[in-house]
């Protein structure tokens, strides 16, 4: 990326061009996303803030947390990291999310590295200004925190740089960088379990490169870093209560939805919805026929991808490993990617609720660089000069496709900055507005639906505490118990509910007559209503 210039006695690095417009493309990237982390863009949610009260909790030193309240599989990483500035300055929402503006910028400066030493710098180049670019789909995944993704992707870019770095003799300290590896593994294992694909294909790249050292201390130090790594998440799953450990969990929730759709619907959801979603090339509320031409194109762009890597492959064979290196990093994105991507479609989510779930996919943007090289080659090939015409006639559908790709993923972008933000910013101001007139006039015990909840709790500080209810108004999904039970506890506790709900008719219906003289005040599209006596049907 930069080389050494000795002037005036000082060694500083000089960047190449590519190196320099790489570096001006991730500034724009991380600045525009910073911009949109101040403004808190997108839209804030129940399940960010029980993140963000676990942050509240940690700095308190109230709780240390393993596992998301209520759901014990998906790590608490993010909480961790936003804890000290949460400690500093309180509940906030940039605040919360700051950490994920530094992993995006980790991710941006480890991606270029990697594709750099194994692709070209003008690629690499090229593969950060489109990361830098990302619509509300790929920004909420990056920018909310909601567990897991951001800080997996920047471990197996670690982890596969360790490789390179493995293959070609330029680590100083293979053993450490070996346990290096492990440990990064085993926090990623703990922290999103959607990562494991890659993780698997980043192992078999180890083996590859270092099978014979890891049969010493190597290895262990490789079994000990992993050890590390997860031992917050085997802890928690040999104290937890039968049938609430990770892998049961996650078997009741891939089992709970009802008969399976049929693989046309999942590959539909999957691959025209899902890849386009995760790359940016749509905008939130869904793709257009016009707009699915990436997602037919994804599996294609995999095998040819698999085959290039392997002739390469083949082609340095008999040479030293760092020739063969970027070849095996190539064909490990590629498995990665292919297994995610599998996992994704034999999901039912995949069919009956794309739009939603579309996010469990934003972990190919890992593959990135190398589902697009062998575009890349082609079109160099064509305008170069130094193909066939057969040659030239690829070259110019792999620049028209890099080209397609580009320019919409600037479109969803633009059009993301320029009108997207607004619904986010008031419905953001609404829940504000909420908070700030419990947290002034009361109640401070109040129950509420599952969105209300924790961000109503989270954006007074708990100084309002709010326990869930369903639209019958009976008891719903409380991931902190202790919340629960203070309401509960309460003498004259309030309602704060969506205006026109099923929940609020609900409640209406109870109070009667006194409905009316229990409303105290709408704020936000929500209504609070303070009865004298408290209304529990559950009881």
């Amino acid at each position: 990326m930069s080389q050494p210039v000795r002037k005036r006695g000082r060694w500083r690095p000089q960047l190449d061009r590519p190196a320099l417009v790489a570096l001006l493309f991730g500034l724009a990237g991380v600045g525009y996303r910073l911009v949109l982390t101040l403004r808190t863009v997108p839209v804030s949610n129940s399940d960010e803030a029980t993140f963000g009260l676990a942050a509240l909790h940690i700095a308190q030193g109230r709780e240390l947390p393993v596992f998301l309240y209520g759901q014990r599989y998906m790590g608490m990483l993010e909480s961790y990291l936003a804890a000290p500035l949460i400690a500093a300055a309180g509940p906030s929402w940039p605040l919360l999310r700051l950490p994920l503006v530094l992993l995006y910028a980790l991710f941006l400066w480890l991606i270029h590295r990697l594709t750099r030493r194994t692709c070209s710098p003008w690629f690499a180049a090229f593969v950060v200004g489109l990361l830098a670019l990302g619509g509300e789909r790929v920004v909420r995944d990056q920018l909310t925190v909601v567990g897991g993704r951001p800080e997996v992707k920047v471990a197996v870019l670690v982890m596969l740089l360790v490789v390179v770095g493995l293959a070609r003799g330029t680590v100083r300290h293979r053993r450490l960088a070996v346990g290096l590896f492990g440990l990064l593994a085993g926090v990623a294992v703990w922290s999103d379990w959607l990562i494991v694909p890659y993780l698997g294909a980043a192992g078999l790249a180890l083996l590859w490169v270092a099978r014979r050292e890891l049969l010493g201390w190597a290895g262990a130090l490789l079994l000990a870093g992993f050890a590390v790594g997860v031992a917050p998440m085997i802890r928690d799953n040999l104290v937890a209560p039968p049938g609430e450990d990770s892998l049961s969990v996650l078997q009741e929730i891939s089992t709970k939805a009802g008969p399976p759709p049929s693989w046309s619907r999942r590959l539909d959801g999957g691959l025209l919805e899902g890849v386009p979603l995760a790359a940016g090339l749509c905008p939130v509320d869904g793709c257009t026929r016009g707009q699915e031409w990436f997602g037919l194109l994804y599996p294609v762009l995999l095998a040819v991808a698999a085959a290039l890597a392997v002739v390469a492959y083949r082609r340095a064979a008999g040479g030293p490993a760092g020739r063969r290196v970027g070849p095996v990093v190539h064909l490990a994105l590629v498995v990665g990617a292919a297994l995610t991507l599998l996992s994704y479609v034999r999901s039912p989510l995949a069919a009956t609720s794309p739009l939603d779930n579309a996010r469990y996919l934003s972990v190919l943007q890992l593959s990135l660089p190398a589902v697009l090289w062998p575009l890349w080659l082609a079109a160099v090939a064509c305008w170069r000069g130094t193909v066939g015409a057969l040659g030239r006639l690829a070259g110019a559908l792999a620049t028209a496709v890099l080209a397609a790709l580009a320019a919409t993923t600037l479109v969803v972008t633009v059009l993301f900055a320029a009108t997207g933000t607004t619904a986010s910013r008031i419905e953001e101001r609404q829940a504000r507005e909420l908070a700030d007139r419990l947290r002034a006039d009361g109640p401070r015990e109040v129950y509420g639906d599952y969105w209300t909840c924790n961000r109503l709790i989270f954006n007074t500080d708990e100084s309002v505490v709010c326990a869930v209810l369903d639209g019958d108004l009976t008891p719903g999904q409380n991931r902190y118990p202790a919340y629960w039970r203070q309401v509960g506890r309460a003498d004259r506790p309030g309602y704060v509910l969506p205006a026109g709900s099923t929940a609020e008719r609900r409640l209406r219906g109870l109070l009667g007559d006194r409905a009316d003289a229990a409303l105290r005040a709408e704020v936000g599209g929500y209504r609070v209503y303070h009865p004298e006596t408290p209304v529990r049907p559950w009881r």
